[in-house]
């Protein structure tokens, strides 16, 4: 992975937002404005600081690219094996781990060891 610090990926998406608002053109103040935010939010978010999961969406959607979020996290309903699944009535409701090694001796009181 190439970012191995949650520092060094704020960092990265500070510079790359940066980048984008520059480029858009927008100052930080019409950036604040149209996302919504203080002014403080978007400085402190493009310093690579912590700001709110919130304040991190408004801005990303004040510069149209909420779409991105898709790739961020997949949708796992929208997968070829998930059509399979329902059409085989084998979707998974829940996740519950498995027994590495099952025992054939059942336990009864007074047998502890």
């Amino acid at each position: 992975m190439k970012y191995l610090f949650v520092n060094g990926i704020l960092s990265e998406l500070a510079k790359r937002a940066k980048d984008y608002r520059l480029a858009y053109p927008l100052t930080q103040k019409e950036l604040a404005d149209k996302a919504g935010v203080s002014l403080r939010s978007v400085q402190k978010f493009e310093k690579g600081l912590d700001v709110q999961l919130d304040i991190f969406i408004k801005i990303m959607m004040a510069l149209d690219l909420a779409d991105n979020f898709n790739t961020l996290i997949p949708d796992m309903s929208d997968r070829p094996s998930t059509y399979l699944a329902r059409q085989n009535g084998t979707e998974r409701k829940r996740v519950r781990k498995k027994n590495d090694k099952p025992s054939n001796r059942t336990f009864k009181w007074g047998d502890e060891k």
